[in-house]
């Protein structure tokens, strides 16, 4: 199992990296939007779609972002279509975790197939727009939620005793997600302190909250990491309701792809309104 985790990981970096650092959007663009539709397949079954209607949905999303991307792509979004998406995703991250998982099954399908569809679309737009504004800002975006979910998973093996949602998560708990908000803070202290003496570190998330007061930085830090959490859980929530353990197995040892990016689809709309909000 760890072999398989191991030589999964290193392909996918393999492909990402090089598409990253690539000069041009193209590659980035390709690779991201291949993994989006593939987790598109992947909810599309959760909630109850048939193979040929979940492989039309991905395929489906796929080309809708390719036909978006060449004709809006070099525009950039107004803060309030993020800031609108943010809210989408505050009410039915809301309303689903309150409700639980016996709740998910009764929503109407017409609106949980689109909001998925929507929640991805959303987070492919923005992993590619904040690819466009640098390898700075993308990877601090990244980067927020990498770490709050390691050191989430490692404070609750140390210090968990209060289960945060038994039924939907047991694994997770209250200390995991206080140890993921520290470990965002300590993140964005040390990333501000390059910021101040490495001028291309500046151009990114952390210095650039920072630069609007320490009150406000640590609120949106604070938030954007309980939406990490909330997303992974709302996976979790809608996996569980489906009675399945991951979302495909597409990516051995691994899981899917939903399994991977679920804890970034509501953080990166997020953290685009933030950073069209301060330009």
């Amino acid at each position: 199992m760890l072999l398989q985790r191991v030589i999964t990981a290193v392909v996918l970096l393999l492909v990402l990296l090089p598409a990253m650092v690539y000069p041009g959007p193209l590659p980035f663009a390709a690779v991201t939007g291949v993994l989006m539709a593939a987790a598109t397949w992947e909810w599309s079954r959760l909630n109850g779609c048939g193979q040929r209607v979940a492989i039309g949905s991905g395929l489906g999303l796929l080309a809708g972002l390719g036909l978006a991307w060449g004709i809006w792509g070099h525009t950039p979004w107004p803060a309030m279509v993020w800031w609108g998406v943010t809210a989408l995703w505050a009410v039915v991250l809301w309303l689903a975790l309150r409700q639980g998982v016996d709740a998910w099954g009764r929503w109407p399908v017409a609106l949980r197939l689109p909001f998925g569809w929507l929640a991805l679309a959303g987070a492919w737009w923005a992993l590619v727009s904040l690819h466009a504004r640098g390898l700075a800002v993308l990877l601090s975006a990244l980067l927020l939620v990498w770490v709050a979910d390691i050191a989430a998973y490692f404070g609750g093996k140390a210090f968990g005793r209060r289960k945060l949602a038994p039924r939907i998560s047991p694994g997770k708990s209250w200390e995991g997600v206080v140890s993921g908000m520290l470990a965002v803070l300590i993140l964005a202290l040390a990333w501000t302190a390059l910021a101040a003496v490495w001028a291309p570190a500046a151009q990114a998330l952390y210095p650039i909250l920072a630069a609007r007061g320490p009150v406000l930085a640590i609120a949106a830090l604070l938030l954007l990491t309980a939406a990490s959490v909330a997303g992974d859980l709302l996976e979790s929530l809608v996996k569980r309701s489906a009675g399945v353990k991951d979302s495909s197995a597409l990516l051995p040892g691994h899981g899917g792809v939903l399994d991977r990016v679920d804890a970034l689809l509501p953080v990166l709309p997020a953290v685009m309104a933030l950073l069209a909000d301060a330009s």
